[in-house]
């Protein structure tokens, strides 16, 4: 997809990554000429009641506040409290929606292996999360309706114990604006703000991006290297000698447990194969759909050459030299490096570039409901 000059305000790509990404904010007016979102409330209400999309809605009453998880029914939006106060907010829109995806095209100037998805927040008058951080950086795209932003650079990012969501305890705001259709507010990790709706059917979008801890990052390497790891022999101790003590742990068996241990080594080739796996790997909520009436391995390159193919919307593929990883697999496929790369990069390949030679690989992405046919 042509990079769009406005959506950074006329910075270029290289400029933003150096002065602003995880630096300092950026608001830009008319990111996206003529944008009024992607989706209308009833769709997206409808969205909601669907126990396959993650939803949330947040009530709130004065400094009180709850969080009810989806899937949501219609009466839920009616508070009981004696206020009408609330939010809705729907992840990976991008899962739902062709436009949600194109939009997050859009964004291709940061790797895919940082993007997290696409959600929509719907709000009545006053509605918002409250005053909070992120850890992660994120686009704020205005869609229908207008938003008031405040923003500080605070370091005190205390929350408010017991709440149900990440609320901050103390916040003071420095910088305040009204975003209407198409404004888009760029915000570094652990930036606080606190977004407030200003009318009704207030909607705006948000490209998050993931930001896992070490902790995190650890411990799935760690997972990884267990399912890897064929490790020779088992502790012994024929010159065993008798110990003063029977429940001290000797040092002899110290030693030899460590140097056991020490076998565990990894290298660079070991966390190329664990990041390519980890990061391709759908989340445990998401599933893919089979298509119900599987074509013919003919009929498929048939189609795939007068039509193209394209990734699922929930797939993920990256890539790192020579090897290709989609939705936690390595692609058992030698050669065509340069069309893997292609729809690794764009999502998509073209029928005019299409490769016969792909075509079994292709084939079996198309029956586990990976890939579609049709650009």
């Amino acid at each position: 997809m042509p990079m769009n000059k406005q959506l950074l305000g006329g910075i270029g790509r290289d400029e933003f990554l150096r002065d602003y990404w995880q630096k300092r904010p950026l608001l830009v007016r008319n990111a996206i000429l003529g944008f009024n979102g992607l989706i209308e409330p009833a769709a997206l209400f409808e969205l909601a009641e669907n126990e396959d999309v993650q939803a949330r809605l947040v009530r709130q009453k004065g400094k009180s506040w709850d969080l009810l998880n989806g899937p949501l029914e219609a009466s839920d939006y009616q508070s009981k409290r004696g206020s009408n106060v609330w939010t809705l907010l729907v992840q990976e829109l991008n899962h739902h929606l062709p436009s949600g995806e194109a939009l997050l095209q859009q964004f291709d100037f940061i790797p895919h292996a940082r993007l997290d998805d696409l959600m929509v927040s719907y709000a009545v008058p006053g509605g918002g999360v409250g005053p909070h951080f992120d850890s992660y950086d994120v686009f704020l795209l205005q869609g229908r309706g207008h938003r008031r932003w405040q923003i500080s650079a605070q370091d005190d990012l205390t929350l408010i114990p017991g709440a149900p969501l990440r609320i901050l305890q103390h916040f003071t705001p420095e910088q305040e604006w009204v975003l209407g259709p198409g404004d888009m507010l760029y915000l570094p990790p652990c930036y606080a703000h606190n977004g407030i709706a200003v009318d009704d059917g207030c909607m705006t979008y948000s490209i998050g991006f993931r930001a896992p801890t070490t902790q995190e990052i650890a411990t799935q390497f760690l997972v990884y290297m267990q399912d890897k790891l064929e490790l020779e022999g088992r502790y012994q101790d024929p010159d065993l000698v008798l110990q003063v003590h029977p429940a001290e742990i000797g040092d002899a068996m110290i030693e030899q447990m460590q140097s056991m241990i020490a076998q565990v080594q990894w290298g660079r080739e070991d966390v190329v194969d664990f990041l390519g796996r980890y990061l391709t790997e759908p989340k445990p909520h998401v599933y893919f759909q089979p298509p119900r009436r599987a074509v013919s391995f003919e009929k498929f390159v048939l189609a795939a050459q007068s039509k193209g193919v394209r990734l699922a919307p929930q797939s993920h593929m990256l890539f790192h030299a020579e090897s290709y990883y989609l939705n936690g697999e390595l692609v058992a496929l030698q050669g065509c490096r340069d069309l893997l790369q292609v729809l690794a990069d764009t999502r998509r390949i073209d029928a005019r570039v299409f490769e016969t030679a792909m075509s079994g690989w292709l084939y079996e992405a198309y029956i586990d409901g990976y890939l579609l046919v049709g650009v």
